[in-house]
């Protein structure tokens, strides 16, 4: 782990450029530095370093190693980090000619997570993929490090090594590490059977880190989750209830940011966190409208989805949300759906809502939108329940949502209710006694 207690250490961010000066590259590296920040480094300087092409065996040409060197030894950093993904050669080459810590954007990125996990469960995730990305590291095969001598006589050749040491203890601490993660969960599993026994509706949050997802979470449900204007401010999954205007209970899950070049040992560790997005009945979408690299962002967040069997691709309906409108620059327009210039909906996703999660605007505008996907999901039943049947009201209200009822001279409650098609099942097999109609959702 990278030391940063006080004082901080200084670091420089470098980004190689290939090509011209592009907006997008500007807003990675900009990108990159808050991610350094928010691991409490204190960066000194965030610098572009044009080069041809990449060396595949120090990432930056011999000039420019040196020139960089000189640049790092002047400012007197202690860590630089290079926002890309460095192969383990590399990295050893940069850090003997520099003489510093060098960090690339993986590792960076498993820092971040390792410092931010709370639970057991994200704890085991980040501990189990930062040891995979360890594990590719152990390149040294120098022969002080032979623990012994293997054979008899004089003729016995080298013994284990450390380097096949460490990688046997890894291995090991790995098993260890999986076999817990499976015993957490198999918990998960039998906490989202539950839901399923007594269920409400599923809306997942997703999107990039720092796009708003918390804080649209506390606005929907009034909870106090961390949120905090910096990358991966929150990790680990967090669900609470909520009610939608047309009265129909709901669960609101926050899962972890995506961010471009996200490492695959992520991706793979907390492929059971996300389980909660495949399992949604409805994924919004959180987008940060004001970033420059808006396009890229939304392609990068639709293939992790997409990698994870989630999206619009497997079936799950996706509402966008155009987050952060208080910082959007262009005048508004007429109509209270939209605001000019904003970026169009995908094609792919249902409908796109414009909102500030920070001072609630529009926020009435997604809730909405979150009715009209649920009746396009939901059935009507319109239920005829006496005074004895009242068992089957309360069931009603616990799975779903009157829209109305009424009660005759009889005492008779006639109740419209929508219902998830399966609560509807499960209802027609709990009360066959009271042969339920059903009526058009929409």
């Amino acid at each position: 782990m990278i030391e940063t207690e006080t004082p901080a250490d200084k670091a420089i961010v470098i980004r190689a450029r290939l090509g011209a000066e592009d907006p997008e590259e500007n807003a990675r590296l900009e990108e990159a530095t808050g991610l350094a920040e928010a691991l409490g480094l204190d960066v000194v300087e965030s610098v572009f370093a044009p080069v041809r092409k990449i060396d595949p065996g120090r990432f930056f040409g011999r000039g420019k190693l040196d020139e960089m060197g000189d640049h790092i030894h002047d400012i007197d950093a202690s860590v630089v980090i290079v926002d890309a993904a460095l192969s383990p050669v590399q990295q050893r080459n940069l850090e003997k000619s520099w003489k510093v810590k060098v960090v690339d954007r993986t590792g960076l990125i498993l820092e971040i997570f390792g410092l931010r996990a709370r639970t057991k469960e994200g704890r085991l995730q980040v501990e189990l993929a930062r040891l995979a990305y360890e594990r590719s590291r152990l390149v040294r095969t120098w022969t002080h490090l032979e623990r012994q001598r293997g054979g008899q006589g004089f003729m016995g050749g080298p013994g284990e090594t450390q380097i096949e040491a460490d990688r046997r203890q890894l291995a090991v601490k790995m098993g260890r590490l999986r076999r817990e993660l499976d015993e957490v969960r198999r918990t998960r599993a039998l906490h989202r059977k539950s839901r399923q026994v007594a269920p409400y509706p599923m809306v997942a949050i997703v999107g990039y880190t720092n796009a708003g997802k918390s804080t649209l979470f506390n606005r929907m449900t009034g909870a106090q989750v961390f949120a905090k204007d910096m990358p991966f401010a929150t990790l680990d999954t967090t669900i609470r209830g909520f009610k939608s205007p047309a009265g129909t209970q709901l669960l609101l899950s926050d899962t972890v940011g995506f961010i471009t070049d996200l490492p695959t040992e992520l991706v793979a560790a907390f492929r059971a966190t996300l389980e909660e997005v495949r399992e949604a009945d409805i994924i919004v979408h959180v987008l940060d409208v004001s970033a420059v690299d808006f396009e890229t962002r939304r392609r990068e967040v639709e293939a992790i989805l997409d990698a994870i069997d989630a999206g619009s691709e497997h079936d799950q309906p996706v509402i966008e949300v155009f987050n952060k409108i208080d910082l959007w620059q262009p005048e508004r327009t007429d109509d209270p759906e939209r605001l000019s210039d904003l970026p169009r909906k995908s094609e792919d996703s249902i409908c796109a809502v414009s909102l500030s999660a920070q001072t609630g605007e529009g926020l009435d505008r997604l809730l909405h939108a979150i009715d009209r996907v649920m009746a396009d999901k939901s059935v009507m039943l319109v239920v005829k329940a006496g005074v004895r049947d009242q068992r089957a009201i309360a069931w009603l209200h616990q799975h779903g949502a009157i829209i109305k009822d009424s009660v005759d001279d009889e005492g008779v409650t006639t109740a419209h209710a929508r219902l998830s098609p399966e609560a509807a099942g499960r209802f027609t097999s709990e009360f066959p006694e009271l042969a339920p109609n059903f009526e058009d959702a929409s």
